[in-house]
């Protein structure tokens, strides 16, 4: 069935009368914050302990707008006659904001969950270059990365955990295995009949 001619039109207007009616909402910012979803995407916290400068963040970065600087230190043998290690040391980690696109393509890739995602999106700037944080500004971030929410029940438990708790439960059951199994109870002695002189059928012992 073809379409009714202004049927477009009167719908668009029974919208209109109908928000007319009703009295508009306003949020009196910054007075009033807005309640932010849990995963808002606002700005990059950098966590440097666990960043091992592995540049996969920065070379996934479609925008190229993360700058990594770092050096290799030379760690001693932990033993005699081990061998030395070399591990690399971070010297500067920054974001350049104002070419962040929000993709959280870093953040995903970061093998050792380095990047996270703060909800904060009140640092604007008069300056453009000042959008460029480094990894003190990047650090302050962190403080304000929410939780991360509750696992749901119904969901398979981590198999690391998984296997701690089975451990456990085998040395547990071990335990007690060995703690309810008594002693095996040896055998008392049979007394002896003490030694008797041969008496003789019939007869009397001399």
């Amino acid at each position: 069935m073809p379409p009714i001619p202004g049927s477009g039109l009167a719908k668009g207007l029974a919208v209109t009368l109908r928000t007319m009616t009703k009295r508009s909402h306003t949020a009196q910012y910054p007075d009033v914050q807005p309640e932010l979803p849990p995963r808002s995407r606002g700005v990059i916290g950098l966590f440097e302990e666990n960043c091992t400068v592995c540049m996969l963040c920065a070379r996934e970065c479609p925008d190229w707008c993360i700058y990594i600087d770092s050096h290799k230190e030379t760690i001693p043998a932990a033993t005699p006659g081990g061998r030395e290690r070399s591990r690399n040391v971070l010297d500067r980690f920054a974001i350049d904001f104002s070419l962040c696109m929000y993709c959280g393509i870093c953040i995903e890739v970061c093998p050792f969950d380095a990047l996270f995602w703060s909800p904060e999106f009140e640092y604007a700037e008069t300056d453009i270059h000042e959008l460029t944080h480094e990894r003190d500004k990047l650090r302050e971030w962190m403080w304000t990365v929410p939780a991360p929410p509750a696992l749901d029940p119904a969901a398979e438990e981590p198999k690391e955990i998984a296997a701690a708790r089975k451990s456990v439960e085998k040395a547990e059951a071990a335990a007690a295995a060995a703690t309810a199994t008594p002693d095996t109870p040896q055998a008392p002695d049979t007394p002896q009949a003490p030694d008797t002189p041969d008496t003789p059928a019939g007869g009397t012992a001399r």
